[in-house]
Parts: structure tokens; sequence; C-alpha cells
């Protein structure tokens, strides 16, 4: 009687222990970076294109102090307040102290050095698609940049979202290193699916997500509510967007649409990155995106 009473406790015991096991934060394979050596030049362009400073520069700053990644910046979502923490080069407020593998763990699986979850507030569920080199290139890059020893300043998060540990369960469902345009046909769409899924995190605003803040993929960049509750993204597929890939390209160098509009809200801080990058990049977007099918 007593080895049936056990049993189901037994069965229920090895569900939770493998349940556990799955949603542990995961951590790339140190041996992948090891001999990897980073390109300050090259880690500049993947820093620009992937937008680090613009959510992680001081609130207010201008110019060359947007370089110092102090953090700070809010972002008002339906979950609660993130605010973007310290990645300036200090080691003790920043992560001037961080192995390349920590960083590639925590850029590309959203895991901290401590073995805790990041919430995908930080677009890691984009950056997974990085390349080991690429993500070196970045590192090296950001060991050039000012040293910042202000804290970082914790999340305001609403229960449950608060509990961290849960995001465990939320990566099992929607980390994924695949990518939505299948075997490009060349290498500008390569490259320009590179800047749009990955680099750019296009996907991350341009998206619609489910009930758990997952994104919707079969409706990719079809345009999604904003998360500060303020507003509609627009979208930017092929059925919500008639512009033509030089008015794409145009509008990335200089914030000018086709009807004389100029960019606003978030998308300033995108075109200036964009406009810092090599055309052929901008062009890479554009044709990206006129490739897409439609929704």
């Amino acid at each position: 009687m007593l080895r049936k009473a056990l049993a189901p406790l037994a069965i229920l015991l090895l569900i939770a222990g493998g349940a556990l096991w799955l949603t542990q934060p995961a951590t790339v394979d140190a041996a992948e970076y090891d001999d990897l050596t980073g390109d300050p030049e090259r880690g500049e362009t993947v820093f620009i294109a992937a937008g680090c400073a613009s959510c992680h520069y001081a609130p207010g700053a201008e110019d060359e102090a947007r370089l110092i990644l102090s953090g700070g910046q809010s972002f008002e979502t339906e979950f609660g307040t993130f605010r973007a923490p310290n990645i300036s080069p200090s080691p003790e407020a920043g992560i001037g102290n961080w192995m390349l593998a920590e960083f590639a763990s925590a850029v590309t699986l959203g895991t901290a050095p401590d073995g805790s979850h990041y919430y995908p507030a930080f677009p890691y569920t984009a950056y997974t698609r990085l390349a080991p080199q690429d993500v070196a290139d970045l590192w090296t890059h950001m060991q050039t940049l000012p040293a910042s020893d202000a804290a970082s300043e914790p999340h305001d998060l609403r229960f449950p979202y608060s509990i961290r540990a849960s995001l465990g369960g939320w990566k099992a469902l929607y980390l994924s290193d695949d990518w939505v345009m299948q075997d490009p046909e060349d290498e500008t769409l390569e490259r320009g699916r590179q800047l749009v899924e990955a680099l750019a995190h296009c996907g991350e605003c341009h998206t619609p997500r489910d009930a758990l803040g997952g994104l919707d993929t079969s409706r990719w960049l079809s345009g999604a509510p904003n998360p500060s509750g303020d507003g509609q993204i627009p979208g930017i597929s092929p059925s919500e967007l008639d512009w033509s890939e030089t008015d794409i390209a145009y509008y990335l160098e200089t914030g000018f649409t086709p009807d004389y509009d100029s960019v606003g809200g978030h998308m300033v801080p995108v075109v200036n990155n964009f406009a810092q990058l090599p055309e052929s990049d901008r062009q890479a977007v554009a044709a990206y995106l006129k490739a897409l099918p439609a929704n």
C-alpha cells in the first residue's frame, strides 16, 4: 500500500525535477570563445547596429556622453517598469570584471554571471542569433568606452512578473535562434536578415505579442501596441508599408518619409544609429523588408 501511495508522489517529483532542469539558466560553451580575438572596429559596427547606447546611456545625456553606458532609462510596459542597467566597463558598477563567455551568455541567452535570468526587455531573444565572433567584437569595443560608477536601478514589476525564476519557463517557450526568413537568396538579404532579425531587433517593437509576451512570428513585423500603452507601433511588412526600397533606405539615413514627414519617438535613436552604418546596410534592410511575404 505504501509503495502504491508513494508512486504518484515519485512521478510528481520527477516531473518537477525535469521542469526545474529544463528551465535552469543556460550558458554558452566557453570553449567557443576561448580562441576568439575581438576586433574593436568591427565591434563598433555591431554596437551601433544593436542600439546598445540607445537604451543604456543616462537619461538626458547628449552627444559623446551617450557613450557612457551608465543606464537609468525607464521603460514602461504592461508588466511594470524596466530600468536599463549600467553596462559600462566599470568593474564595480558595470560589467568590467566579466569574462567574454559571461558576456556572451548574457547577450545571447539572457543569463547573468550569477546564474539568474535577465528579463526579455533586454532583447537577447534577437541577439541569440548573433555569431560568436560578433559577440567577441562587441565585447572588445565596449571595453574601450568610458566607465561609470553609477549604480544600476532595480526594475519595478507587478506580481507575478517580479518572480525572476519564472523566466526559465518563458525562455523554454520563446527563446530560439531560428530565423524568421529562411534561406535568403543572396548576400544582401542575408545581411538584411542579420540586421532586422538580430542586431537591430526590429521585431521586438514591430511584431505583436501573445498574452505571455512572446513574439507572434506568424504576424512578423505587422505592427503592435506600444508597450507603454500609448498608441500603436506601425507595421513594416509589405502588407503594412508600401514604400519602395529607396524610400526605406532614405528614411533610415535621414529620418524623412516619402510624405515629407519626419521620424519621431523611439525611432529617432534607431535612425541615428542606421545613419552611421554603411549605405549597403540600409539597402540590405530595405531589400529584406520588401522580400517578406505579405501577412
